[in-house]
């Protein structure tokens, strides 16, 4: 089945948007719809999960009940969500938002807030509320308490507060009403147990917790220093990076959602719910470029609290990724009892390259670590003493095979991209020593950046191609070498480069959107076909601006603005068609979004 062939229950990934409150998220569907939300935590076990079983997985839905047209938008620099219904006999709105709180309030009570309002003539309203605990394997009981329903499970209990009566449907409850020009109905979803007490929320604290929500929102918004022509959809991206992060420890995501496919009815479908450091260090880029330094200061408390960089094994100080807790073990499970989006099967839980050795991680880390030392605040001497050891140790395993960056499950390679990030560790490593007047062994760093530098010039290079490949003594080509002008290891107009920059143009970009490579080119132990990978299509974008193509850049950004949904949101691929594939949204593709509107505005003056 194709996207354009949408089945009964199931939108298109990208006709939803996303609330949350730096802790977890909720999507929200153009039909108003809740149908993925996990409670309290992005990697916690889901409440609503119909995106990946519109049967079995349990919704909050909340619709006119007459016929409508709907969109949606943010309400103005905020990540609170309004749906607009408009129907024959009047226009009504859904307001769905997430509190944010603070350590010293309720934490964990982790509502969800849904206000509805009819704004023009008068309009009937249907909701039903159908929680499946725990990717629908726990079953649960239902109580009705007054003005509450509380669903009960043996892990987890939520209180639904309804301004309106609701009626039970066995452990399920639906809600008939209408409301006329100027009222407004109220329904709050707060998880409730020993320590948080079932409350109320009556249409005046929904209000206030409206405009507190709003508050937080803008006031963080506003400390961004971006001003240039893309100022919308740079500021969307920010603010959809910030849902991004976990309040609790600093944790960064790559995706709050797991197993939305690479490809419809494919078996691509992965939990992106966890820390990538690789991902976590790119997102400290794009948030300090714009001037927010707190979420980085943030992140690299939570390397000092969970990631100990003095550790080292066959595999090396760092694990390619972590729990949003610190956590190491992130064993993969397969829910078979859940039919996948659009049959698109497994769904996974957990992640198996939690094992993988990747050597690209470093530089990423590295240069981060180095840009906050720019950027924000000056780094620890225990940090310094962390990085030395690190550098140390990739001068002794930089010439190792690897997985590589787009965790290939066919056997390690000498990827062209790990030894680059690995000459970025260093180099960055050598910059803050000479800049900070820190004790290193340089001239023992140098020789391996050297090293590095002379084998990617040599055993990188393809004649035959005219250009920089995969993996070494090879003819593939990977857009991950994008990097390369990106990282400043090589000059972005150096004929190599430009001649580069032209094969991967003609073999693996289509109308500006970039594949990662050619699987049949490159065989990468995983079965079905992937669309385009945005991320690439953005760092294709920047690397066209350094090469001083900027009539080119600016075209293929334009291009790539065209394949965000309505909100500005992207996932992890685009399909064939221009549909959104993978995970959802994806911190990759916005953060490349960020750096590549910053550097294409400034050289377009």
């Amino acid at each position: 089945m194709t996207s354009n062939q949408q089945a009964p229950g199931y939108l298109p990934i990208a006709d939803h948007g996303l609330i949350g409150d730096l802790r977890s998220v909720a999507l929200v569907g153009t039909n108003g719809t809740i149908d993925w939300y996990c409670c309290g935590r992005f990697d916690g076990p889901s409440v609503f999960a119909s995106i990946l079983d519109a049967e079995q997985g349990g919704s909050f839905e909340l619709a006119t009940d007459v016929p409508a047209r709907t969109k949606q938008f943010y309400f103005p620099d905020t990540n609170v969500l309004i749906t607009r219904f408009f129907a024959e006999d009047g226009v009504g709105e859904i307001q769905d938002f997430m509190p944010i709180v603070d350590d010293s309030r309720e934490t964990g009570r982790h509502r969800l807030i849904r206000r509805v309002v009819c704004v023009r003539g008068s309009l009937p309203f249907r909701a039903r509320v159908a929680p499946r605990f725990d990717y629908a394997t726990r079953p649960h009981t239902l109580r009705i308490e007054g003005c509450q329903a509380i669903f009960e499970s043996d892990l987890l209990s939520l209180a639904l507060t309804a301004s309106v009566p609701v009626e039970p449907d066995g452990s399920d409850v639906w809600s008939s009403f209408k409301l006329h020009e100027g009222e407004v109905a109220v329904f709050a979803l707060d998880r409730v147990g020993d320590d948080v007490a079932p409350r109320e929320c009556p249409l005046a604290e929904a209000e206030h917790e409206f405009a507190t929500t709003v508050r937080f929102w803008r006031n963080w918004l506003s400390a961004s220093r971006y001003r240039g022509r893309w100022r919308e959809m740079v500021h969307r991206s920010a603010l959809t990076l910030k849902l991004l992060t976990y309040a609790p420890t600093g944790a960064i995501v790559a995706a709050p959602t797991t197993s939305l496919p690479e490809s419809i009815g494919g078996a691509r479908n992965w939990d992106y719910r966890y820390v990538w450091i690789r991902d976590a260090a790119f997102c400290v880029y794009a948030l300090l470029r714009l001037g927010f330094t707190a979420e980085a200061e943030a992140f690299m408390g939570f390397l000092s609290e969970h990631v100990d960089l003095r550790r080292c094994d066959s595999q090396g100080p760092l694990q390619i990724m972590y729990g949003i807790d610190g956590r190491k073990e992130l064993p993969e499970r397969e829910f078979g009892h859940l039919s996948g989006y659009l049959g698109s099967a497994p769904v996974r839980v957990g992640n198996a390259a939690v094992d993988q050795f990747q050597l690209d991680i470093y530089g990423a880390l590295i240069d981060s670590i180095y840009l906050y030392d720019k950027w924000g605040e000056p780094i620890s001497s225990d940090r310094w003493d962390e990085v030395v050891d690190v550098v140390d140790w990739l001068c002794d395993n930089w010439d190792r095979p690897d997985e590589g960056i787009w965790e290939t499950r066919g056997g390690r390679k000498n990827y062209l991209y790990s030894r680059l990030m690995c000459w970025v560790a260093i180099e960055r490593a050598m910059r803050l020593a000479n800049h900070r007047g820190l004790p290193a062994d340089i001239p023992r760093w140098r020789r391996s950046r050297d090293e590095i530098y002379r084998q990617i010039m040599k055993r990188g290079w393809s004649d035959r191609r005219r250009a920089f490949v995969q993996h070494e003594d090879d003819d593939v080509l990977d857009a991950a070498v994008l990097m390369m002008p990106l990282a400043k290891f090589v000059s972005p107009t150096d004929p190599k480069w430009l001649s580069t920059l032209d094969a991967l143009g003609e073999h693996l970009v289509s109308d500006s959107l970039v594949y990662r490579y050619d699987p049949l080119a490159s065989p990468d132990g995983l079965p079905g076909t992937e669309g385009t990978f945005s991320i690439c299509s953005f760092w294709y974008v920047e690397a066209l601006t350094r090469a001083g193509r900027l009539e080119e850049a600016r075209l293929a950004f334009e291009k790539m603005l065209t394949y965000a949904n309505h909100l500005g949101l992207y996932a992890e691929e685009i399909g064939h068609t221009g549909e959104q594939l993978g995970n959802f949204p994806q911190a990759f593709t916005h953060l490349a979004l960020i750096s590549a509107a910053f550097n294409l505005d400034r050289a377009l003056g």
